[in-house]
């Protein structure tokens, strides 16, 4: 039996998982300011570059004594200049347990061709991370966007581990503890959490990382747009504003307004308590009901922010048929845009539950859910 259209609807049905829902208190009059039509070598936008870069410092809580620096490429760009400039110089591990990770293995193995311990875990579930061998170079997503598991800590990193901590921390920035005198290299870009535009991404490096870069030389020619060095020295520059390649400054007007945004709400802790208020509305809308579940098997590894679910009811003839048609009613409603299960991750929805979703939208999408999951069943069975 299917139940009656619901009478409330999300103001804002924006749920994908990148390019993620604005901050709600955005209008495009909020880049009014951006420096359109000037050199990103100028002084204004040098100094809306460097303003964007403390700005992360400042929200984050980054530590004084770690690089910043906007890259190229998004989270993708970050993380591949990581690898390229870094890895090599010793033993890797490489760790996965969704697509995005599963991708880095490949560009390690195959690409680069480095000695590499492959670790990997399924869907839902995650790798032993008190098993690796920190003496290696080790390479991890903090939360996977693809299939909503996160680090649950640092905790079993070693503060004397001789290898370098190469963090993906795309979907985690911003919403999660990030424990950063465990992380040597932290990737993310601002489209995530924020809200921010694609194509940027910001790339972080701990002291021990800038002494990598400055004793070691890969053994591969590097492209421009992943140098970090010149004459054996960091580029400083980089890290204060002068970009390896042109950015956009309404991109970057764009993320200035999110940043002060995040201010104006209270800060990391607001952000972190918004996302998480996000994802508690779903998961007790899951735990409430025996047709929907978690796709992360363990509370303690469940994502805040890309929250990824799995049909359980076993009705269901052919989940990944069924959940596109979940997904494709929401939309046509106009109840929620974006929600499918990524491609390479199994069938099931995935809703961004990001600082810039309002939980009213989140509470006001599940009815329709549900009612969409009904009507999918309804619509399956067959006619008597």
């Amino acid at each position: 039996m299917v139940t009656n259209t619901p009478a409330t609807r999300p103001a804002n049905p924006r749920f994908s998982s990148g390019p993620c829902a604005k901050p709600p208190t955005w209008t495009l009059d909020a880049l009014a300011d951006a420096a359109l039509g000037r050199s990103h070598r100028a002084a204004v936008g040098k100094d809306k570059l460097k303003a964007a870069i403390e700005g992360t410092r400042d929200v984050l809580g980054i530590p004084a004594n770690y690089k910043i620096g906007i890259v190229p490429a998004s989270d993708t760009g970050a993380v591949e200049m990581a690898m390229w400039s870094l890895l090599g110089a010793r033993k890797a591990t490489m760790v996965a347990w969704e697509s995005f990770g599963s991708g880095w293995v490949t560009d390690v193995v195959k690409q680069l061709k480095i000695d590499a311990e492959v670790k990997t875990a399924d869907y839902g579930q995650i790798v032993d991370m008190a098993a690796i061998d920190y003496n290696t170079d080790v390479v991890f997503t903090w939360n996977g966007t693809t299939s909503g598991v996160r680090v649950a800590s640092g905790d079993v990193i070693p503060a004397d581990r001789e290898g370098l901590t190469i963090c993906d921390a795309t979907s985690a920035a911003f919403a999660q503890d990030l424990p950063w005198d465990k992380l040597d290299v932290i990737t993310f870009s601002w489209q995530k959490v924020m809200g921010g535009e694609a194509a940027h991404g910001i790339i972080v490096l701990g002291p021990r990382a800038v002494e990598r870069l400055e004793s070691y030389t890969p053994a591969w020619p590097l492209p421009k747009i992943f140098r970090l060095t010149k004459g054996g020295k960091l580029i400083d520059g980089i890290f204060t504003g002068a970009t390896i390649n042109t950015p956009s400054m309404l991109c970057v007007e764009d993320y200035l307004f999110a940043l002060d945004w995040a201010r104006e709400i209270g800060g990391l802790s607001a952000l972190q308590a918004r996302a998480t208020a996000n994802a508690q509305a779903i998961w007790d809308f899951c735990a409430a009901r025996d047709w929907i579940a978690n796709l992360a098997e363990d509370e303690a590894t469940r994502s805040n922010t890309s929250v990824c679910l799995k049909f359980t009811d076993e009705r269901i003839q052919d989940g990944a048929t069924f959940a596109k048609a979940v997904a494709k009613r929401l939309e046509k409603e106009g109840i929620a845009l974006d929600i499918g299960a990524y491609r390479d991750a199994p069938a099931g929805l995935r809703i961004w539950c990001g600082a810039t979703v309002e939980t009213s939208d989140i509470e006001a999408m599940l009815p329709w859910l549900e009612w969409a999951f009904e009507a999918e069943i309804a619509a399956q069975a067959p006619s008597e």
